[in-house]
């Protein structure tokens, strides 16, 4: 999604913002809540351009806008208490990425104004009643739409190295977003002709145990899943065994990784 199209998002939800809900707190209203499973150094890049955004709109931070913000830090568990803290700040619209965030919102409210950015359709994840008409609190984009992107992804992953037969997909069967996506690999895969093999992580504490799944798992490369995993910690370690690895977004790339489908996490 272009920054211009989730502005436009944006905008509309405040639109509905209530006057009441403008005059409850001390806050510069209106109170925008950004809830992201990223850290806040990861997610850095992506919030100097939400700032700037605002600001070519005409909102400027502490003089006619708040911008309150919470970040996850990979740990798709803490993203229910963080949207639980947003909602009591009685926001007028929340901005919640990945699915990680969108079900936290979703579930902690179903009157504050909420744009998700997610990766399946919000109609069939039961967010929106339909895509031109969402009704109830939510609007917002999905960027994956089907398995196109993936499939592609996995596609110049075996261009860029053809001898490429079996890949270890490496995911967080606790993150929701992963959820999503890791279903849909198996198809994928089998359309360009390599095997995958799942590897679950579910956090980077150790990371000799991780690097010992990957190595048993006897892969040629592996596909990174869209789980707010530590950039730098999973680029060194594919480095150290010198694999080459596909993963979802850029920053994996500014970090050192080979080569990515997506272009960068909300």
């Amino acid at each position: 999604m272009k920054r211009r199209e989730f502005i436009t998002l944006l905008s509309g939800a405040a639109a509905a913002w209530p006057l009441a809900a403008q005059a409850q707190s001390s806050h510069v209203r209106p109170l925008i809540g950004l809830l992201s499973p990223l850290s806040a150094a990861a997610a850095s890049r992506n919030v100097v351009a939400l700032r700037s955004a605002l600001r070519d709109l005409g909102y400027v931070e502490g003089r006619n806008m708040t911008l309150t913000l919470r970040y996850g830090n990979g740990a798709p568990e803490s993203m229910l208490p963080l949207a639980r803290e947003l909602v009591a700040l009685n926001p007028d619209v929340i901005v919640a990425g990945a699915t990680s965030g969108a079900l936290a919102a979703y579930t902690v409210t179903r009157t504050i104004p909420i744009v998700m950015i997610l990766p399946e359709d919000p109609v069939a994840a039961g967010y929106a009643q339909s895509t031109a008409r969402p009704g109830g609190n939510v609007t917002g984009t999905w960027n994956l739409v089907d398995d196109a992107l993936m499939g592609k992804g996995l596609d110049f992953f075996k261009l860029a190295v053809p001898s490429l037969a079996r890949v270890g997909a490496l995911f967080n069967p606790d993150d929701p977003t992963d959820g999503v996506q890791i279903p849909r690999l198996p198809a994928a895969a089998r359309a360009i002709g390599v095997t995958i093999e799942f590897i679950e992580v579910r956090n980077l504490s150790n990371l000799d145990a991780v690097t010992t799944r990957v190595m048993g798992a006897n892969v040629q490369g592996v596909f990174v899943g869209i789980a707010p995993f530590w950039r730098t910690d999973i680029t060194a370690m594919m480095a150290r065994l010198k694999l080459p690895a596909m993963f979802s977004w850029r920053e994996f790339t500014d970090a050192g990784g080979l080569m990515s489908y997506g272009s960068k996490p909300p």
